[in-house]
């Protein structure tokens, strides 16, 4: 009995020692995410939620206050709930109109034409540059009062008015700061557009030869064929988009210079937090702002997943 003990301890660790060094290498590729996930990630997020729940102002240590924070937030900070309104407001404009016309220029792109390579990169540049600070300014200058798009509105509606025409300045009017805004997303809707194209390139062309035989229109394979088989895709990118339209940051601190203005119509959820934490120092405040975000993404996130079955066919009856 002892024999057979002896023997089996040796090939159990021979057993466990094998597989430790196969899996040593993917453990060894792996280590530098999971220091950065624990290190820039985790530790900073439970770190941030502890501060969520005190008076922490950098320069003094954090005092606790409990709830108070979130309290103050929904009850008596009216700046806050203006910048949920933009915000909202912002997600739900812009998310399915960037989705729209990404699905209609790629619906164009995927038709075999000359020099389609080249229309498609053209269509997606405004995607990489769309995000700079660079852009932003051009986009600040192109919107003003003197800027290119009222020297091209001027004279048009002067000519059909007959009389001197002055369009307003659209970044400086509270009714229409937020509009150049949602043109400046849109106008980078070529990522949604590449995997929407991506999404069309699988959709198997008996489909269409099949439908086309039965009579059916443009209109009919597109809206009987072309939606439902590319349902998946859009659920991601709904996904994808409404997740970026809610932590939009960049834009709208260059072209408001990072005051929300006018009247705080661009004032979105993320540049009061950033003003909260980095211009008053109230460190705690804005980690319960950025506590609350993570949630309002979080429901809006679990409420389309919820409601996915419902339009999203994955093709095997699901």
């Amino acid at each position: 009995m002892n024999a057979i003990t002896r023997t089996v301890q040796p090939i159990g660790k021979r057993r466990l020692s094998e597989t430790f060094r196969e899996n040593a290498a993917g453990y060894l590729f792996l280590l530098p995410w999971l220091i950065g996930f624990f290190t820039l990630t985790l530790l900073p997020m439970i770190t941030s939620l502890y501060y969520s729940f005190t008076d922490f102002s950098v320069l003094s240590e954090p005092h606790n206050v409990g709830w108070q924070n979130f309290i103050y937030l929904f009850t008596k900070d009216k700046t806050y709930l203006q910048s949920l309104k933009v915000t909202f407001g912002y997600v739900f404009l812009s998310v399915p109109i960037k989705l729209i016309f990404a699905l209609v220029i790629a619906v164009i792109m995927n038709r075999k034409i000359r020099m389609i390579g080249l229309y498609r990169t053209v269509y997606y540049i405004p995607t990489l540059l769309g995000g700079s600070v660079a852009i932003s300014v051009l986009w600040k200058k192109l919107f003003a009062g003197d800027g290119a798009i009222n020297s091209i509105i001027n004279p048009i509606m002067s000519a059909i008015t007959g009389t001197a025409y002055k369009a307003p300045s659209w970044i400086a009017n509270p009714n229409y700061a937020m509009y150049t805004l949602v043109i400046l997303t849109v106008w980078q809707f070529g990522s949604s557009m590449i995997i929407f194209l991506a999404g069309l390139k699988q959709i198997p062309q008996d489909y269409y030869e099949a439908a086309s035989v039965d009579g059916a229109s443009a209109r009919h394979q597109f809206f009987h064929i072309t939606i439902p088989t590319l349902s998946p895709v859009i659920l991601f990118n709904l996904v994808m988009q409404t997740i970026t339209a809610f932590q939009a940051f960049t834009q709208v601190f260059i072209i408001s210079d990072g005051k929300g203005g006018p009247l705080n119509s661009t004032m979105f959820y993320t540049l009061y937090l950033y003003i909260k934490g980095f211009h008053h120092w109230e460190m705690g405040y804005a980690s319960a702002m950025a506590w609350i975000l993570l949630i309002i993404i979080s429901v809006f996130t679990f409420v389309i997943f919820k409601t996915s079955g419902s339009w999203v066919s994955y093709g095997s009856g699901e």
